[in-house]
């Protein structure tokens, strides 16, 4: 029993670790993960209700253990679609500034994104740590013990409610990259007026290193104002969480 008392938390940890950013990184070994999880459980586990009197290995035990790794998941996931909106404006903006053949390596995601992608990624991880709010997803999976005991499936309202979210990421991923979208249609305007009006320029040998000037500039100009919409992402993003784990 007291294992049980331990495993079934462990897995919604584990689970919300493997999805979740920052904790999720795949360049962090499975053993920190593994070992995360369980001295969270060792510190979560005496202040639960009790856990359902099954076995582990019986059906029951494995249905609660699945349980757990669709709400730990569906947490995590929450909370990654936060730099997914990131990451979306930075490949908006690269492919406006004729930066989208640029692409390096990102950890977070291993895989390739767009520099200016993985430059924003890399900002709001740093700002996501700066809020700590990594402290606030561990206090609401230590939260979710309470609003959605152990035993019990997340309501289906809470898909839809997961779904709704995920759709939302193209919102944020435009609103944080409108600015610069709209200061360089106005320089691809003015390029083309440029040259209608003065046919014998090399729109080629011009055209990119003014719009990746502008580019920067408004990048470097907008950067004040990133982490206040960052701010209210991550809130939203923890509101929706929480409501993903509370029964009706």
């Amino acid at each position: 029993m007291w294992l049980a008392t331990l495993m079934f938390p462990m897995v919604r940890l584990l689970a919300l670790i493997s999805s979740a950013p920052i904790f999720g990184n795949k360049q962090a070994p499975m053993r920190v993960k593994i070992g995360l999880a369980v001295l969270l459980a060792i510190v979560i586990a005496p202040t639960l209700d009790p856990m359902p009197a099954v076995p582990l290995g019986s059906p029951q035990g494995l249905l609660i253990i699945v349980q757990q790794i669709i709400i730990g998941t569906a947490m995590g996931f929450t909370m990654r679609l936060i730099f997914t909106a990131v990451e979306m404006a930075g490949e908006f903006a690269g492919l406006q500034m004729g930066l989208g053949f640029a692409s390096f390596y990102n950890p977070q995601s291993a895989s390739f994104s767009p520099v200016i992608a993985q430059w924003l990624g890399i900002i709001a991880s740093l700002a996501f740590l700066a809020m700590n709010g990594h402290l606030m997803m561990l206090s609401l999976v230590a939260e979710s013990f309470h609003t959605l005991p152990v035993g019990e499936m997340m309501p289906a309202k809470s898909f839809y409610t997961a779904a709704q979210w995920g759709a939302s990421i193209f919102a944020y991923g435009l609103q944080i990259s409108l600015p610069l979208l709209a200061a360089l249609l106005i320089t691809n305007l003015a390029l083309g007026i440029l040259t209608r009006a003065a046919q014998q320029l090399n729109l080629f040998a011009i055209g990119f290193p003014i719009t990746l000037a502008v580019g920067f500039f408004i990048l470097s100009f907008s950067m004040p104002y990133f982490s206040p919409i960052l701010d209210r992402i991550i809130g939203e993003a923890l509101a929706t969480a929480l409501k993903l784990v509370k029964l009706p």
